[in-house]
């Protein structure tokens, strides 16, 4: 449908994935500013303050600095007293405001100055219903007073058709207003109460229904019972004892819990997480050795090529002394090596296939395939997992994710699945040391040299392949940089080479021919190099938490000390305070649940982040209390079928039509 009779906005909007008035609604401001008057007295520096007043001299330019317009104004406040303001990169607010003119500026307070500097500034008063004004997160072609146009009326249109899901019992139970009004409170607030009010609701029935959903795909699990062989358990006894490393309690926890599942009668549904480097991969490859012991084929699928030829080269020499054939499978397989995979697939001589989304291609058939093991499992969409098992009526699913949550939250994010969990490391625990630093600090330098000179590999992370936000590194430029400093000790890896070029960088790299990578976050996952002990990231203030945590994972892999260098130039104390959460932490639990702090709504899991169920409402860690509550009022929505038809009707449609939320 046309949401306007601009094409311009409308395709902007279709590129948002916004289609109709309800997709409208149901993207909610990011942020709001608040323009009810403060008084400006006895302020803080960098205290936020809100100011009525008149413009008694126009603003005008008083420096340009290192790039920085300054424009500054003088006010007479509500209390008559002069205030002097500032604004940095606002040269257009010279044209746009006059001696006289009435302003309501939120500005910080600069005590060092006895100043205001402008966050935002309107004119004219706002009337009382507009004095709390919704934030969006926006293209540059919608701009934020069109948006809010909209919206109202979407809600014009749409009035008394907004359903509300969640059942009367527990609207009355937790006294939550109804959806229409939750949404419009949220969108129109008149005070931020209103806010949290809407967001009562909204919070509740997105968990309602992901419990339910979860609870439901749990359910159709269960009830699916199989003929299974069993596993020998004595001779996976004596595999394991010939390794020549033991398992940590956690590998041998996880790998009984996941053998338990592959010998019970129901299929195997199972998570396993992990901090970076907790030894995943070796019980993957164990638990494919089990299903190979019971005469079945496994499916081992990663997200990119690189992974998937690293699983095989680790696999092929785990397996060397046994007769277990393995084959790999990507994008680049040629027709001829393809054509043999298929017809060893078919008589059963390959007992484990490694590769990408190559794996559930339409012409790639197994003899009987018992294990679907999917790599960094949020990578993949819940209907190319489905298409993989549908390669095998009677296959176990494992997935495994490198982004680790305590595992009470797990048990609420994930309630279809069964979640196996490890903390300990299968080497001594990671001696990897963490700074923060600018970019012209000496140790840059000085750490280069010194993993130079102990033959050792260095990792260099630029948040943007080429030019593009102001300020920002990126690795075209920073390849140029180092290429000067180091010739020919130099490689560059980012997602938009050939495969080709990705794999001659990474050889080149691997084998130390140029012992110096400058990548872009391509290196996030399963790369393995263990003389890599020095990281150097730039404008780390860009990646998220679990991000960085798992570029870190990279570094000090063989228990030596490494050396983690996080380059922020932002001023902004947010940025100083998130990744002082690295500098003193290197548990992946715990960094990921303060990275869950931090954000807010709408934004726990952005571009910067992933692993997790991507909520609209919901901050999954400071509103777990309400996961808790909808987890047991799903338990008694389900107890009691025909009184909660309807709800049960929508969350099975749902079940049925779309993606779970883990896409």
């Amino acid at each position: 449908m046309k949401l306007s009779s601009s094409k311009r906005l409308n395709a902007a909007l279709y590129d948002m994935g916004i289609f109709n008035y309800y997709d409208v609604i149901n993207h909610i401001p990011s942020n709001y500013e608040d323009f009810h008057a403060s008084s400006p007295h006895y302020l803080k520096d960098k205290e936020k303050v809100v100011i009525y007043g008149k413009i008694i001299s126009p603003f005008v330019r008083v420096s340009n600095s290192k790039g920085i317009v300054v424009t500054s104004s003088k006010v007479m406040s509500e209390n008559n007293k002069i205030l002097s303001i500032t604004a940095f990169n606002r040269p257009y607010l010279t044209k746009i405001f006059k001696s006289e003119d009435e302003v309501a500026i939120i500005a910080s307070y600069d005590a060092l100055r006895h100043s205001f500097n402008v966050i935002n500034i309107i004119k004219g008063i706002p009337k009382e219903e507009e004095k709390i004004r919704p934030i969006y997160s926006l293209p540059s072609a919608i701009e934020n007073h069109v948006f809010r146009r909209l919206v109202q009326k979407a809600f014009t249109n749409l009035e008394g058709k907004i359903v509300t899901y969640v059942p009367y019992t527990y609207l009355n139970k937790y006294r939550l207003l109804d959806k229409e009004h939750s949404l419009k409170l949220v969108h129109f607030p008149l005070k931020m109460e209103d806010i949290y009010a809407g967001y009562r609701y909204l919070k509740y029935e997105e968990c309602l229904l992901f419990a339910l959903r979860n609870k439901f795909i749990r359910k159709q699990n269960e009830s699916l019972v199989v003929s299974k062989s069993q596993i020998n358990l004595d001779y996976l006894n004596e595999f394991i004892k010939k390794l020549p490393y033991l398992l940590t309690s956690d590998q041998s926890s996880a790998l009984k819990e996941i053998v338990n599942d592959m010998n019970d009668k129901r299929l195997m549904y199972r998570l396993l997480q992990g901090d970076v480097g907790s030894g995943k991969t070796l019980v993957a490859a164990l638990s494919m050795y089990a299903n190979f012991l019971r005469n079945e084929q496994s499916a081992f699928m990663a997200p990119t090529d690189t992974l998937a030829r690293q699983h095989y080269e680790t696999l092929t020499k785990l397996f060397e002394n046994e007769d277990v054939k393995i084959a790999l499978l990507v994008g680049k397989t040629s027709k001829e090596e393809r054509e043999n995979i298929k017809r060893g697939l078919l008589c059963g001589a390959i007992d484990i296939l490694v590769g990408t989304h190559a794996l559930f291609s339409d012409d790639i058939d197994y003899k009987n395939l018992g294990l679907v093991i999917i790599d960094e499992q949020h990578r993949f969409g819940v209907n190319q997992r489905n298409a993989l098992l549908k390669k095998g009526d009677k296959a176990d699913l494992l997935l495994m994710s490198a982004t680790p949550i305590p595992r009470s939250l797990a048990l609420s994010i994930y309630g279809d699945l069964d979640v196996s969990s490890l903390h300990s490391f299968p080497n001594k625990k990671r001696d990897v040391l963490t700074k923060i630093i600018t970019s012209r600090d000496k140790l840059i330098i000085e750490a280069i040299n010194s993993a130079l000179k102990a033959d050792e590999n260095v990792f260099i992370i630029a948040p943007l392949i080429e030019q593009g936000s102001k300020g920002k590194h990126d690795a075209y430029s920073l390849f140029n940089l180092y290429q000067k400093l180091y010739p020919n000790k130099v490689s560059l890896l980012h997602g938009k080479m050939t495969l080709d070029e990705k794999l001659y960088a990474f050889k080149n790299f691997k084998e130390k021919n140029t012992p110096i990578l400058i990548a872009t976050s391509v290196i996030e996952v399963g790369i393995d190099i263990k003389d890599a002990n020095t990281l150097i990231v730039y404008d780390a203030d860009f990646f998220g938490l679990a991000s960085l945590h798992q570029l870190r994972g990279r570094i000090g892999r063989s228990g030596k000390k490494a050396l983690c260098l996080l380059i922020d130039e932002s001023e902004e104390e947010e940025s100083k305070t998130r990744l002082d959460v690295l500098v003193k932490s290197n548990d992946g639990f715990y960094i990921a649940s303060e990275d869950l702090k931090m954000r807010g709504p709408g934004e726990i899991f952005g571009v910067r982040q992933s692993g997790l169920p991507n909520f609209r409402f919901v901050n999954i860690v400071s509103d777990f209390r309400i996961f808790e509550c909808a987890r047991d009022d799903a338990d008694e929505i389900l107890a009691h079928p025909s009184k909660y038809s309807f709800i049960l009707n929508h969350v099975a449609h749902l079940v049925k039509n779309k993606e779970d939320d883990r896409d």
